[in-house]
């Protein structure tokens, strides 16, 4: 499921360390601005303990997690949207990514520079967005006339395209992102979907952090808080060099005693990831057998034959119906037949809605 998320922000705020503490790949990070000048992509597992649990009870020759695959973009800097810096390849790589995880320095040290010379994520939150939404202006402001003129002459599908165009300019221009416009219904969600608006992305706003900060957060996150209060938005705290080094770390329990030391249960990491995750709209079903413990990967609101499909195309086109299991029941009775014989596996057809954690097997005829 090719679905991206992008790292953004402004040089020099971690976003390469960051990238490597996630990603399979490695990213070059260094203390000077445009250290990262093409996109690095990598892709990751997604860490699930639910996985893990089934693979205990069945004890499969091969367990295969899902990913999610992460993109490290150029930093970018004030006139990116004229051109500035590495602006035009900044905001192409941004457009070709399904959501946004957005870097914010907020932490102090004189060691590391910043590109204004001073720590201020709130404005730097702002330079990023001004700059995506004047690119989006110009591509509303571009479609507007058009369909205007069109539903003017009658064209009822222009017109509600000029309609929606209408409000996301307004936003724009009173400095707001397109993602703060209430769609009306799915024919909205469909044409906003179409315009691939850059600030139309689902965004978190990662708080990258020094150690003494990574539990609960510093002056600079309260800050970060308050700037996006009435944002459709998410905000997590991460000390991303610490991070990077607690990912070097090879031994499970030493990683854990590092973590406690820093007042932290599990890897801001791996809550990044289930976040990106989570933020790309995307949820995970299971196939668990003595062959394979698998998580699959879908879009919230898939249907059964969909789901089927991710597995093979042949499995969608020829479907019959689902057996379904959920993974409370399954934990519980330990076995596909004891679920059966307890009344807990359900058979499904086309219209079933797949629920996250779902236990599934497909018949299908081609």
């Amino acid at each position: 499921m090719s679905l991206k998320c992008g790292i953004v922000g402004l040089p020099n705020v971690g976003k390469s360390t960051l990238f490597n503490c996630i990603s399979s790949a490695k990213a070059q990070s260094a203390n000077f601005p445009f250290c990262t000048i093409e996109p690095n992509l990598g892709s990751t597992n997604v860490p699930d303990r639910r996985l893990d649990v089934l693979s205990e009870i069945c004890k499969p020759q091969r367990t295969i997690p899902a990913t999610v695959d992460i993109v490290d973009i150029a930093g970018l800097v004030r006139g990116a949207s004229r051109g500035e810096g590495l602006g035009n390849q900044f905001l192409a790589n941004i457009r070709e990514c399904d959501a946004i995880l957005h870097v914010l320095r907020c932490f102090d040290d004189g060691n590391v520079v910043h590109v204004d010379g001073s720590v201020d994520p709130v404005r730097d939150k702002e330079v990023v967005d001004l700059e995506l939404q004047i690119k989006d202006l110009e591509t509303v402001e571009a479609r507007f006339a058009k369909a205007e003129k069109a539903g003017k002459a009658g064209d009822k599908d222009a017109k509600r395209l000029a309609d929606l165009l209408a409000r996301y300019r307004e936003a724009l221009t009173q400095g707001k992102s397109c993602r703060s416009v209430a769609l009306l219904n799915d024919e909205e969600a469909a044409l906003a979907h179409d315009l691939f608006l850059l600030t139309n992305k689902p965004v978190m706003y990662v708080c990258n952090v020094d150690d003494a900060s990574a539990a609960n957060g510093n002056k600079y996150v309260e800050a970060v808080r308050e700037a996006v209060k009435d944002e459709n938005a998410e905000i997590l705290i991460i000390a991303a060099k610490t991070e990077s080094e607690i990912a070097e770390i090879e031994e499970f329990e030493d990683r854990q005693m590092f973590l406690q030391e820093m007042g932290l249960e599990e890897s801001g990491v791996v809550r990044l990831i289930q976040g990106a995750y989570k933020l790309l709209g995307l949820q995970t079903f299971f196939t668990a057998g003595a062959d394979e413990c698998r998580a699959w990967t879908i879009h919230r609101g898939d249907k059964a034959p969909k789901a089927a499909g991710v597995i093979h195309s042949d499995f969608e086109k020829g479907f019959i119906r689902a057996e379904v299991i959920k993974y409370e029941d399954f934990v519980s009775l330990k076995s596909e037949s004891a679920c059966r014989s307890a009344g807990k596996l359900a058979t499904e057809g086309k219209e079933y809605v797949v629920q996250d954690g779902d236990i599934m097997h497909f018949l299908f005829n081609v």
